[in-house]
């Protein structure tokens, strides 16, 4: 456990959470959970999602780097769960994350063995008043490399992008439900370098959650993702979501 003493690896602003959640057969994510933990489940079912979120006011050790307090990031994460005594520890595992600082990919993936990388990316967040509410639409959008060929110099990249319109008042989600189970996860895990697990803590308060309608999902899934994760991202949507945030704390956690 962590200890009262320690520090948070990383502050920061979690907001404007978009949640697109997508059914997958648990056969799939028991066969990719990392050692030690196994399929966290909603009513028998799995889920995989596309997030997409605002980073504000990130500090490393505390610390402000120039440059790198606000960015977006867009992940996919599937759900596991890790039993500890009486202790259910629900988690997430990364599969892909993408952000628009080579150094932020670069400091995570050094830390944690993520598999982050950097993307050319936009977001556009209205919002009617100074927090997330019904009628207030978000989108994030990021660039696939560009490719280059003989015949033709240049291939244009092509722009990914997730987006909704709020569909209604955010609440607290109702215990029990989807909502709740996407986004009160608060633990991490990663395949480490050496072949174990590497547990760690994101705390936070609860968040806010409302329904959404307009999605938009429109990517390049080949150019993204590895199989099978992309025959799952195409199909239909099993809910999308959207979340206010808090504040984070991130920990360097431990091996199990």
């Amino acid at each position: 456990m962590r200890m009262a003493t320690e520090r948070p690896v990383l502050t920061a602003r979690w907001g404007d959470l978009l949640a697109l959640n997508f059914e997958v057969p648990v056969e799939v994510i028991d066969r990719f959970a990392v050692h030690g933990t196994e399929p966290d489940l909603f009513d028998g079912r799995a889920y995989i999602s596309i997030v997409g979120f605002r980073f504000q006011d990130a500090r490393l050790f505390g610390i402000a780097i120039p440059g790198h307090r606000h960015f977006v990031e867009v992940n996919l994460r599937y759900y596991v769960r890790r039993i500890v005594g009486s202790d259910v520890r629900r988690g997430v595992v990364f599969v892909r994350e993408i952000v628009p600082r080579r150094a932020v990919a670069a400091t995570a993936n050094w830390l944690y063995n993520e598999n982050y990388v950097a993307r050319p990316m936009q977001s556009a967040v209205h919002l009617a008043g100074s927090e997330l509410s019904a009628g207030d639409t978000i989108e994030y959008a990021w660039r696939n490399p560009r490719r280059f060929a003989l015949r033709r110099p240049r291939i244009t990249s092509f722009w990914n992008r997730m987006g909704c319109r709020v569909a209604s008042p955010l609440q607290p989600p109702r215990p029990a439900s989807l909502e709740e189970f996407i986004f009160e996860h608060y633990w991490g895990y990663v395949a480490a370098r050496d072949g174990t697990t590497r547990e760690y803590e994101v705390r936070h308060e609860p968040w806010r959650v409302a329904a959404v309608d307009d999605v938009a999902w429109d990517c390049d899934l080949a150019a993204n993702f590895d199989p099978p994760w992309t025959a799952y991202l195409a199909g239909p949507l099993a809910s999308a979501l959207v979340a206010d945030g808090s504040t984070i704390q991130l920990f360097r956690g431990r091996r199990l």
